[in-house]
């Protein structure tokens, strides 16, 4: 019964892990929607239905385009550094930063992204250092999280050498959207050398 219950809770939130993106979408676009037809716009002569549909794609491109420019990078940078600032909400914006893994630096809940040989030695999963400790022989030793795909909430922490891991070069916002499309978005390789 036991199997029963992890198969079906394992489904299921795989499930909404992956409808997640698309519920986004939907759900942006039918309140844009709502909100476009139901302002002072519906009574334009140029109003038609789906125009909340095409604001929202355009809106979305132009974010995307800003935020891939140079200046809007910049902005972007600088809206950053503002929403880390604000008294008391700032400190709410740096740990979802943190959790999403954009966040950066020492005190990154992730600081590196790894492969970690698996038991049989017939492959390698993806994990991500969380910290560094050095035990009784002076040996560099790695806390890694290995996150279970597409749900990278769940998982296990794993103590290993850190000549063990192969450092991947990859950023830990790209890594979680590998594990969450489990493995359709690009892995980053080569491995860095150790």
């Amino acid at each position: 019964m036991t199997f029963v219950t992890q198969h079906i809770t394992r489904c299921l939130l795989a499930g909404i892990v992956a409808l997640l993106p698309i519920g986004g979408f939907v759900i942006t676009v039918v309140y844009l929607e709502s909100t476009i037809s139901s302002s002072w716009m519906a009574k334009q002569p140029w109003y038609f239905p789906g125009l909340g549909l095409i604001t929202s794609t355009a809106g979305i491109y132009l974010i995307g385009l800003t935020v891939s420019t140079f200046v809007g990078r910049w902005i972007w940078a600088l809206i950053d550094r503002l929403l880390d600032n604000l008294p008391m909400l700032g400190r709410l914006y740096q740990t979802l930063k943190q959790i999403v893994g954009y966040g950066e630096g020492k005190d990154a809940i992730f600081r590196q992204v790894v492969l970690v040989p698996n038991g049989e030695n017939e492959g390698h999963e993806m994990g991500l250092v969380t910290n560094e400790l050095t035990d009784a022989a002076g040996a560099r030793q790695l806390i890694v999280f290995i996150p279970d795909a597409p749900n990278p909430t769940a998982g296990r922490l794993v103590v290993i050498d850190a000549t063990a891991v192969q450092p991947i070069a990859m950023p830990v916002n790209d890594a979680l959207k590998v594990l969450l499309s489990v493995g359709k978005t690009p892995l980053v390789l080569p491995v860095t050398p150790r």
